[in-house]
């Protein structure tokens, strides 16, 4: 078992849920509540991780990052070391390819909330932050939650997008699922099979606790 790795995944799906589920939440808000041209469109980028090849997304966030990239060239401006091949590049990686993930699930979840509720609020004198934060926010946590558990577990499992921009740099980009593809290039299928084993569990378990606890949820409001 690839300790290092497993800390380094663990480590790497945390900043990326502070980095990308706030912003997923307003966007997804706004999406679900929005009507404005183009919006079809915004749709379909943001569920455009889910279609394209790992490999292609993981293509062209490498050139964005690279030495003649824009946010390369930023990046190492401000810091004075390259974006790409090192964890803050992941970091960015992870919250481009998760970000159908933590959005859609959001989405979903206020456009669930009843129009009539949400005019309630304001007709009680509650101001728009007021009712966001007591009334749309509780009906929105189920998937709210979703999001957080797809998109933590999505970022340990990710492969393709994590080989391309971090390559395999132990402590620093080797994450557990390059560590199980390089016990398998050693064919060192033990290690490799309990690394794999561990991602199962802890993708079941973080399931099986999205589905309880929003379940919970459900029930709390419908009661």
């Amino acid at each position: 078992m690839d300790w290092t790795a497993f800390r380094l995944s663990i480590e790497l799906g945390v900043v990326t849920l502070l980095g990308l589920v706030p912003p997923a939440i307003v966007a997804g808000r706004a999406l679900a509540y929005g009507r404005f041209r183009g919006k079809g469109f915004v749709e379909a980028l943001v569920a455009l991780p889910l279609l394209l090849p790992p490999t292609v997304v993981g293509f062209y966030l490498l050139v964005l990052f690279g030495r003649h990239g824009p946010l390369g060239q930023a990046f190492e401006a401000i810091s004075g070391q390259g974006l790409a091949f090192s964890f803050e590049g992941l970091v960015l990686a992870c919250i481009v390819v998760n970000i159908p993930f933590a959005v859609q699930p959001v989405q979903r979840a206020f456009e669930s909330i009843p129009r009539e509720v949400r005019e309630a609020a304001a007709v009680s004198g509650m101001s728009p932050l007021r009712a966001f934060m007591a009334v749309e926010l509780p009906l929105a946590w189920p998937g709210i939650v979703s999001a957080l558990v797809l998109t933590f577990a999505h970022t340990l499992g990710e492969f393709g997008v994590v080989l391309m921009v971090g390559g395999s740099i132990p402590g620093e980009t080797r994450t557990i699922a390059i560590a199980i593809y390089d016990r398998v290039q050693a064919f060192d299928d033990r290690s490799a099979g309990l690394m794999a084993a561990t991602l199962l569990v802890l993708s079941v378990a973080a399931l099986g606790a999205t589905n309880t606890l929003a379940t919970r949820i459900g029930r709390r409001h419908d009661g």
